[in-house]
């Protein structure tokens, strides 16, 4: 009978982890509306990607860690005058990431609405960069391991580097 238990509470155990993890396809469906493309770590890494790459987290997450020569436009701050005057081209492939990806379309939907035409979400965002094991800088533009992790609950999305909450 004992054998028995301990296989019907291992099933338990295995199903109710399989219905309580979530994929970052299932993450992004459930919180973006996918107005804009999105392109992978491995494409914007490529060197024959040329692109304007602009981080959408907030200040101190940007200097813990970032793509190397992202241009920091913020999230809650962001100014889309102030980005317009650094981004004058409309056509220009303009690449926009965040820790996950969600709140960088944010960003992106804004730069669209406001004429911007060749705009990309980073699938992923810093964190997949980081996972597939790509660079990050940090504010003196040396490699880091260190990711700013956003907050305890995000933070299970990164599973490579060292985590910071600041």
């Amino acid at each position: 009978m004992k054998p028995q238990i301990v296989f019907i509470l291992t099933l338990f155990s295995v199903i109710q982890i399989g219905f309580s993890q979530e994929s970052l396809s299932e993450l992004l469906k459930k919180h973006n509306t996918h107005q804009i493309p999105y392109i992978s770590v491995e494409e914007l890494a490529m060197p024959k990607t040329k692109a304007i790459i602009l981080d959408a987290r907030e200040y101190e997450e940007y200097q813990v860690s970032h793509l190397k020569n992202a241009v920091f436009v913020g999230f809650n701050d962001f100014n889309l005058e102030n980005t317009s005057k650094q981004i004058k081209n409309k056509q220009q492939t303009i690449v926009v990431y965040c820790s996950l990806g969600i709140r960088s379309e944010n960003i992106a939907e804004k730069l669209s609405k406001a004429g911007y035409t060749n705009i990309y979400n980073l699938y992923g965002g810093v964190f997949e960069w980081k996972n597939k094991g790509f660079d990050v800088y940090d504010t003196n533009e040396t490699k880091t391991e260190k990711v700013h992790a956003f907050s305890p609950e995000w933070s299970k999305w990164l599973t490579s580097g060292k985590k910071v909450f600041k």
